[in-house]
């Protein structure tokens, strides 16, 4: 039952009662697992086409008229990337114990952040990072990383974090994805589009760095720069539930809402005015002297998308044409089921008029072209054959919650597949008139997770939407391009950063 302050709260945020009675219900019901033909492989679902072809289409399209964006999801807070550290430092231990802090210490000097930190030594202790260690005095070096009194880096985002050293200084992710757009996501007018999903507490640190460096990089690479960022919109969180799946309140009984996981931000692209979107994550980015795969394989995904999305519009105005011959139509099938792997068991069953409508529906909708790495035992989503409401099977990302684990042919699909999903997209998101998608209308709402967490000492069940890349772009066409392991290379511990392809 809702209370005169609820519907105020519920104002305040753009959420309405249906949605809270639908997501309460999820609760109730949790979500089913998907259906799965098989796991997404070389040759089943998974291309590894010459390239030069594609690479050829992509640098022709640049030539046009369209908006290509770089959207880089930057919102999440680095506080995982440094969990073994603050164990440290609430631990009893003094000194280094586990190999990973031995780690850690042992190449402090390697990290691109350490004359800060060696600065923030200084500041809180009057001792540089070398006489604190000989001192034993380990944590007051773990203090100045992570908390407010030094870097704060527990706290703020990946994006800001110094990442990589080069000789005119080190740089934050956000900076090396300013540099990645400048060298594969320019059109005919040298601009560069680069839009970062923020939280609020941090936006106008992201927006100082940009105006401190973005000037370098376009004069570096004789482009400009068109820089903006959006905000979780608060209308996409959701209420938490206690154990009963009743409404979770705050001590002040009010409604305990959460962000709603990064399945909110399709809000956020679906406002973006642009063609094509490249999407990848913030932290999965390399020095400059590695970039030539990760900007090849860019390249290579993008070609594809273009070339695959001017046959599905060719094919969409031949049918709006109505004139086309029974040797068309079987072309325009055998497009969808080998090229969008979008297959239809029953389709010999349709008459004329609904094969057309179908074919329709189905060119017709956003295109998206996912690079796919091989297997490396990396936790995460993977690239599968799933069977979708309307009976048809397509190419979906799926992760681990979605599948189920207590069936051993489903779980031997998911552990023993082949490739992996390191979040390296290309997106087509307007329609073969021009027009852009609304793409909150291919999100598949049965696709969301409950997770627990706990507030206050008391447990509550947590909702996220679904996923960016798995549910929200469930009813998207997908294609899956086999890419170099050398594309991938994700933050996710601070020791992951003395890594070479971060050195």
């Amino acid at each position: 039952m809702l209370t005169p302050q609820d519907k105020d709260q519920l104002a305040k945020k753009g959420i309405s009662e249906a949605q809270i009675a639908d997501q309460l219900a999820s609760f109730e019901k949790g979500f089913p697992y998907l259906k799965l033909e098989a796991a997404a492989s070389i040759g089943k679902g998974i291309i590894a086409p010459e390239q030069a072809g594609y690479l050829a289409a992509w640098e022709e399209y640049k030539k046009g008229e369209a908006t290509i964006v770089k959207f880089v999801p930057a919102s999440g807070a680095a506080s995982r990337m440094f969990k073994n550290l603050f164990e440290f430092l609430g631990g009893a231990n003094n000194e280094p114990t586990t190999d990973f802090e031995k780690k850690f210490f042992d190449n402090i000097t390697r990290f691109a952040f350490y004359a800060d930190l060696n600065a923030a030594c200084e500041k809180n202790t009057g001792k540089g990072i070398g006489a604190l260690v000989a001192n034993g005095e380990y944590k007051a070096v773990v203090a100045a990383l992570l908390e407010s009194a030094g870097l704060n880096y527990g706290q703020l985002p990946k994006g800001l974090l110094k990442f990589h050293n080069y000789e005119d200084g080190p740089r934050t992710p956000l900076e090396e994805h300013l540099v990645e757009g400048a060298l594969y996501a320019s059109g005919k007018t040298g601009q560069v589009n680069v839009h970062f999903t923020v939280s609020p507490e941090h936006r106008a640190l992201f927006e100082a760095l940009v105006a401190e460096k973005a000037a370098k990089y376009a004069e570096k690479y004789g482009i400009s720069y068109n820089i903006s960022f959006s905000e979780q919109k608060p209308s996409t969180d959701t209420v938490a539930a206690d154990m009963e799946n009743k409404p979770f309140r705050n001590e002040d009984g009010s409604l305990l809402f959460r962000p709603g996981g990064h399945g909110a931000l399709i809000e956020n692209l679906n406002d973006l005015d642009a063609d094509i979107v490249f999407i990848k994550n913030i932290d999965n980015v390399v020095p400059d002297r590695l970039k030539d795969e990760t900007v090849t394989y860019k390249n290579l995904l993008a070609g594809v998308l273009v070339t695959l999305q001017k046959q599905a519009f060719e094919y969409l105005q031949l049918l709006d044409s109505g004139k086309y011959t029974q040797e068309q139509i079987e072309e325009i099938i055998r497009f969808v089921q080998q090229q969008l792997f979008c297959r239809k068991a029953d389709i010999k069953n349709l008459e004329d008029a609904e094969l057309v409508i179908y074919l329709k529906s189905k060119l017709n909708r956003p295109m998206r072209v996912c690079g796919m790495v091989k297997n490396v035992g990396e936790p995460g989503g993977g690239p599968f054959l799933a069977y979708n409401q309307d009976g048809t099977v397509s190419l979906q990302i799926l992760e681990s919650s979605q599948i189920d684990m207590n069936d051993p042919e489903k779980k031997a699909m998911f552990e023993q597949g082949t490739h992996f999903n390191p979040v390296d997209l290309v997106c087509a998101v307007k329609n073969y008139k021009g027009e852009k998608f609304d793409l909150t209308r291919y999100v598949d709402k049965a696709t969301g997770f409950i997770s627990y967490k706990s507030k206050s000492g008391r447990e509550l069940k947590a909702l996220e939407l679904p996923g960016l890349w798995n549910g929200a772009m469930s009813d998207w066409n997908t294609i899956f391009v086999e890419v170099s392991l050398g594309t991938f290379n994700p933050v996710k511990t601070v020791n992951d950063l003395l890594r070479e392809q971060h050195q």
